[in-house]
């Protein structure tokens, strides 16, 4: 029991059936239980105390506590609370902001810490997406040919990248934290939220640093610094918000089954191909004929409003104005100049006028969802993962760090 401190000694319990200094045996008369008031040899001995079932109702006495006092109301009188009780939802919330220092110096520190023995050290932070986008765009870019119809296509690539891995990286790696952290868990008392809050906060550190490289990477291609710009902060804020929710529920999940973190890295694979990080999903796969969305706009409008397409949507049409004015109903309706985007060969226009121009018509065909849907689903995908994620996590608050 708590109350800024703990019952203990003098007039600590230690037996069942006993309030006594340490080292002392029961009093007579200090503990009332079945067979009456102990005494030497009787049934109610210190050595058949031990062994005796522990009384259903314990009662204090001592020099100021009235004798006949249960327990219970002794605690509620002195607003005592079991150490190991869950607080209360709003309480659990207020304490994880009072230890909002605790929670972003641990992910600073986890930071530095993390490449420490790499010799390019924090580098690997950046080069590791960029490696990815290398691999990614020789293979969907260069060979598949994916990047047909998409302009800009390596600023498009690096961007749904850098996007997609800081919700990648917060979600494998809260599905360990509480495995990871059990020696943490055991030996300080803290609310066990501040765990995948705070690796959600490394790899909001780690996409800052990205987003620098990503910058330079988007002016060097000649992409313009425009206001637009600016949006990437409510955007980054609305999924940081979703990243904090999904950690929730996996560091729960992650908690109590080994497999999932076996499992999670092929599941968010498969997410990534299908949230539109290599390809457009509104142009590419959406708009020209044979492709796999052209006949199926239920299935595209689907993968479209995903989280993780919405927020890797939503930041390219921030930073590339390449893809904000080619992006579906920019422009007003136009059947032949969305026709000559999906089929050029039908209209004989060269590579050559498709590149420079005709790649831009996709503004002019009806969109599978229009920006200010987006935005509202980023919102409300933010709100319910939070909401949900918070107390799915809250609920097994007592069990962390138990086993």
């Amino acid at each position: 029991m708590t109350n800024r401190g703990r019952l203990s000694a003098p007039g600590e319990l230690t037996k069942p059936g006993s309030l006594d200094a340490p080292g002392e045996l029961a009093k007579p008369g200090s503990l009332s239980g079945p067979g009456g008031l102990p005494g030497q040899g009787g049934p109610g001995s210190a050595g058949a105390g031990v062994l005796a079932t522990e009384p259903a109702e314990v009662y204090l006495a001592g020099d100021a506590v009235p004798a006949g006092e249960r327990l219970g109301d002794y605690a509620r009188r002195h607003n005592l609370q079991p150490a190991s009780a869950r607080p209360s939802a709003f309480k659990y919330a207020r304490m994880l902001w009072q230890r909002r220092q605790f929670i972003t110096g641990f992910a600073t520190a986890s930071n530095v810490a993390m490449y420490s023995e790499a010799r390019l050290g924090q580098l690997w932070q950046v080069l590791t997406p960029l490696l990815n986008a290398a691999v990614y765009f020789l293979i969907f870019g260069v060979l598949l040919g994916v990047s047909r119809g998409v302009p800009g296509y390596i600023p498009f690539l690096v961007t749904g990248i850098f996007v997609f891995n800081f919700t990648q990286r917060s979600c494998i790696t809260s599905s360990v934290v509480m495995r990871e952290n059990l020696p943490l868990i055991r030996a300080l008392p803290f609310p066990r939220g501040c765990l995948p809050l705070g690796y959600v906060i490394i790899e909001l550190q780690q996409l800052v640093l990205s987003f620098a490289v990503l910058f330079v990477i988007i002016l060097a291609y000649g992409e313009p610094f425009t206001w637009y710009w600016f949006l990437i902060l409510p955007i980054l804020a609305l999924q940081t918000l979703f990243n904090v929710g999904c950690a929730f529920i996996l560091a729960r999940w992650g908690s109590g089954f080994d497999d999932v973190s076996q499992l999670l890295p092929f599941i968010i694979r498969t997410w990534m191909y299908a949230s539109g990080v290599i390809f457009s999903i509104q142009t590419t796969l959406a708009l020209i004929p044979g492709k796999l969305l052209y006949e199926h706009p239920g299935l595209a409008y689907l993968l479209q409003i995903n989280p993780a397409a919405v927020y890797i949507t939503l930041i390219r049409n921030a930073l590339l104005t390449e893809q904000r004015i080619s992006m579906p109903g920019y422009h007003p309706y136009n059947a032949v100049r969305c026709a000559m985007y999906g089929n050029p060969a039908k209209f004989h226009i060269s590579p050559a006028v498709y590149q420079s121009k005709v790649i831009y018509f996709s503004s002019y065909c009806h969109p599978v969802v229009s920006v200010p849907a987006l935005w509202g689903y980023a919102a409300v995908w933010a709100v319910v993962a939070a909401v949900i994620g918070f107390f799915f996590f809250w609920q097994a608050e007592t069990r962390y760090g138990r086993g």
